[in-house]
């Protein structure tokens, strides 16, 4: 089946065709048998690799034209689960509650980001994550500000705080591919 894909979240519970807006690369009809989603440069953008079926993947980066905030969380687990898949995380920002899942896969032949990405909108502090872990301990974390990348390790909270990396011109010119990992 060829498709364009191309859709954008209302917010309130419907969604609005954008392919022509996100310009040429959705326009052209392909054969895609799956994507994978992350911040692929680490600069609090989420992009998109769409894996093309006899061609070349397809790159969406996002360079983030809204000026939202956001706050990205890496969970590290413990033991035979160092990546922390099950863990189920809930952010509260003012009037906004959102959960997310630590999951691997998510589509054809593909696996995205492990890290939990949520997006904040206008909201300028995030007032509590909420960790709930696989073997049911619970862990929170208060007054958080937006726009950086937290690790949380379990048993021990918040090991790491990082702002983004720039997403200006300037920065792609002296490291194109994005950063090492």
């Amino acid at each position: 089946m060829l498709e364009r894909p191309g859709i954008r979240n209302n917010g309130d519970g419907t969604f609005a065709e954008v392919a022509a807006e996100a310009g040429a690369p959705l326009m052209v009809p392909r054969v895609s048998r799956g994507a994978a989603f992350g911040d692929l440069f680490n600069d609090g953008h989420i992009d998109v690799v769409i894996n093309n079926l006899d061609g070349k993947p397809t790159i969406l980066r996002n360079d983030g034209g809204d000026h939202n905030n956001w706050i990205t969380l890496k969970m590290v687990g413990a033991g035979k689960n160092p990546d922390a898949l099950g863990t189920r995380v809930k952010v509260a920002a003012g009037d906004m509650v959102e959960w997310d899942e630590v999951r691997s896969g998510g589509s054809y032949l593909s696996s995205s980001d492990l890290r939990l990405h949520f997006g904040l909108a206008r909201r300028t502090r995030v007032d509590l994550i909420e960790v709930h872990w696989p073997d049911g301990k619970v862990e929170t974390v208060k007054d958080v500000l937006p726009n950086h990348f937290l690790t949380i390790q379990y048993g021990k909270g918040v090991v790491e705080t990082v702002p983004p990396r720039s997403n200006t011109p300037d920065m792609r010119k002296k490291n194109p591919e994005g950063p090492a990992r």
